[in-house]
């Protein structure tokens, strides 16, 4: 392989080498369950990024899935923002689990993702968020693109939460979710420095 080509390979982490790339070297953070960072490459939640994350429905246990995450960003100072979710956040549950009050902001727009997009753009560049979450009624490519540059120039973690299987992605990190027993399976459908097609089960007992 050309010697350039190789070293842009593994210096630009916007490159996506699929399978038998070799091993992930981006920040990250842990998700705190040990066995899904095995899966990720980089041992972690990519960081800055954007993230989807895929569902049959919601209330399966996708914030589960994020509450180590939220709880270490509240942490180092960061905001969780909500922006459209299906359910009002139960704030007595969110302190309950560890979460900053103080630093959690929730962003009602019921019905125009073009205010979604906007929102999630704006925030993602904010330097005091950290963790930004969207549910969008449809999923738009331009605006993935716009998402991800916005994480990295803010230094901030996007999740979008949508149940379309889209055929390609520019995020760096796409999950499917299922419910199983007393948990979730996750699924990693597409992973920046990586690969593809690895699944792990967690249990939130």
């Amino acid at each position: 392989m050309n010697a350039d080509l190789e070293s842009l390979l593994r210096t630009d982490r916007r490159i996506w080498r699929g399978k038998g790339g070799p091993k992930a070297s981006f920040p990250v953070i842990a998700s705190g369950f040990a066995e899904l960072d095995r899966l990720l490459p980089g041992g972690g939640w990519p960081y800055p990024a954007l993230i989807e994350i895929l569902a049959p429905v919601w209330g399966i246990g996708e914030l589960s899935l994020l509450l180590p995450a939220m709880r270490q960003l509240n942490r180092d100072g960061r905001w969780l923002v909500w922006i459209a979710p299906p359910f009002v956040p139960y704030a007595p549950a969110l302190a309950g689990q560890g979460l900053d009050l103080r630093r959690t902001l929730v962003v009602d727009i019921p019905d125009s993702d073009t205010d979604r997009w906007w929102s999630m753009e704006k925030l993602l560049r904010h330097p005091g968020a950290g963790l930004v979450m969207a549910w969008p009624q449809r999923i738009q490519p331009v605006m993935l693109r716009r998402l991800q540059l916005a994480a990295e120039e803010g230094g901030t973690i996007g999740v979008l939460f949508h149940g379309q299987h889209a055929s390609s992605t520019v995020a760096a990190l796409r999950l499917a979710l299922a419910p199983t027993e007393g948990g979730l399976e996750v699924r990693v459908l597409k992973a920046r420095g990586g690969w593809a097609g690895g699944a792990v089960r967690l249990g939130f007992g």
